[in-house]
């Protein structure tokens, strides 16, 4: 996509095969189930693309960084420390040879962001990646769109929009159009990018996310970016601006639309039903009221599928407990809070508001989403947010030998001062 969020140079010594390999860890993180599309895709063909893209981000980033700089980052070693309740549980195979499988999937990805993490210099340069990337993925919804409609708002998701060319549900699609809407605002606020390309990109995206009915995405974008543009008031009038006309488009909406926002927004469903959360609840009380040892109240019953009783967990809370335990649940909130408070802690810039709104996003999703304890589209968020947080590199200055004072002519000393 040849717009102007290309202007922006790359920071020196940051190579193009760094984008590929972040895209590919994206590609790895769309999954494999998902709706019907409109050629049949086997599921092993997903899976090896989507694993061969794994695989394909490493071995590049490993070229690319074949010495194996690093930059030391919290959040990579609580992501890393992550790994060990998800060994110790996925060892018992009480989730199958899969969670073993998941096991080296999870180890992998963190392995390729730590080859990535030397360019993590608090520059604009991954939030451009991220952007290309997931519109990218949005495009081919798109297409799908226009080639099938049947196929991509079926009834098996009451009329809701789906992937017809790769198998994506309406919550995925929701949160990769939130996420690069809630970007892009914010690119356009700080003077990043011009009007006309953050168009290119917020206009489509606000339209997919409108067809998928995904409540979870909407409420997370306008929470997000109502903290994001909070950090900026102060410093930027554009965010002041926007600020105001936003609460005040907001108000004439819901005097004038307040039927129709409420029909989006019930999706059909009776109160009952929404008060439950479709239906999440009767899930997670059966979790939770489910007996376990100590060992898996401790460190979980291994990496699976995020399910419970054969139907989704969909709290990302109650599948690292279901999974990882205690200690995950604890590694989990320990990351979302170093993030939270290297960013509160950071002083106002347009790289501190685009993280407090990958954070933001992330944590008010997780009530309803799963993926925080696993490679997942949330995890690569939160990783964009901590590039965003990291100190600017700094180059080492010169080191001058000093010159014996006897080898320094008689005019060239300096007069002591005692």
């Amino acid at each position: 996509m040849a717009t102007q969020f290309d202007a922006e140079p790359r920071p020196a010594g940051t190579p193009k095969i760094v984008g590929v390999a972040w895209g590919l860890l994206a590609l790895n993180t769309l999954g494999s189930t998902g709706a019907d599309t409109i050629v049949p895709l086997p599921r092993s063909l997903i899976q090896l693309v989507t694993m061969g893209s794994l695989v394909a981000a490493f071995a590049l980033a490993l070229a690319v960084n074949p010495r194996l700089r690093i930059r030391a980052s919290a959040f990579l070693f609580l992501l890393t420390l992550l790994l060990v309740p998800s060994m110790i549980s996925s060892v018992a195979l009480e989730s199958g040879f899969g969670a073993l499988f998941r096991c080296a999937r999870l180890a992998l990805f963190i392995g390729t962001l730590w080859l990535l993490s030397r360019w993590w210099d608090g520059s604009l340069t991954f939030v451009r990646h991220h952007i290309r990337t997931y519109f990218a993925v949005l495009a081919t919804v798109a297409v799908g769109a226009v080639i099938s409609p049947g196929a991509a708002m079926p009834e098996r998701y009451g009329g809701r929009l789906v992937g017809a060319l790769w198998p994506l549900t309406p919550p995925q699609i929701g949160q990769y159009a939130a996420v690069i809407i809630g970007l892009t605002v914010l690119l356009l606020l700080g003077r990043r990018t011009d009007r006309t390309s953050a168009a290119v990109v917020i206009v489509p995206s606000l339209a997919l996310l409108a067809l998928t009915h995904t409540r979870t995405a909407t409420i997370g974008l306008l929470i997000g970016l109502a903290l994001a543009i909070g950090s900026l008031i102060l410093t930027s009038a554009a965010a002041r601006r926007f600020f105001v006309w936003t609460v005040l488009c907001a108000a004439v909406a819901a005097v004038g639309f307040a039927s129709a926002l409420q029909a989006w927004f019930l999706r059909g469903q009776s109160k009952e039903y929404f008060t439950s959360l479709t239906g999440r609840a009767k899930v997670w009380d059966a979790l939770l009221a489910e007996p376990r040892t100590t060992a898996e109240k401790v460190f979980g019953m291994g990496l699976g599928d995020k399910s419970f009783g054969g139907l989704p967990i969909d709290n990302s809370w109650l599948a690292v407990y279901q999974e990882q335990g205690l200690i995950g649940v604890t590694l989990v909130s320990a990351i979302i809070i170093v993030l939270g408070g290297v960013a509160l802690l950071r002083p106002p810039s347009l790289q501190r508001a685009c993280a407090i709104f990958l954070i933001g996003y992330c944590a008010i999703a997780s009530y309803t989403e799963a993926g925080l304890g696993d490679a997942s589209p949330y995890l690569l968020h939160l990783a964009l947010a901590a590039s965003l947080l990291a100190a600017p590199a700094t180059t080492a200055p010169l080191a001058i030998p000093e010159v014996p004072r006897r080898h320094v002519p008689r005019w060239a000393r300096r007069s002591e001062v005692v």
